[in-house]
């Protein structure tokens, strides 16, 4: 039997091993084929993407930005978000 778990936003999930900071001398953003980009019109601001991005790349303030230097456009932050308003595009 499969529990529902209801989760409305970061503060719901539970907790995980996360890096303590950027490693500022291994800028990650060369590595990158595709790069997010955010709709603001669609963003609930549930801050998923912040969560669960492994570079640290998403800043925690509202709205999100993210910091291209640091992402290596793994796209988790994409897949993650329950509203869908980060698209992976090519060539930026």
């Amino acid at each position: 039997m499969t529990k529902k778990v209801d989760v409305r936003g970061a503060r719901d999930m539970p907790p995980m091993a996360k890096s303590l900071g950027r490693m500022s001398w291994n800028l990650t953003g060369s590595w990158r084929n595709v790069t997010p980009v955010i709709d603001y019109e669609k963003c609930t601001l549930c801050m998923l993407c912040w969560k669960f991005c492994p570079d640290l790349a998403i800043t925690c303030t509202e709205p999100p930005r993210i910091i291209l230097d640091f992402c290596k456009g793994c796209g988790v932050c994409a897949e993650e978000c329950p509203v869908k308003c980060i698209e992976m595009k090519e060539g930026l």
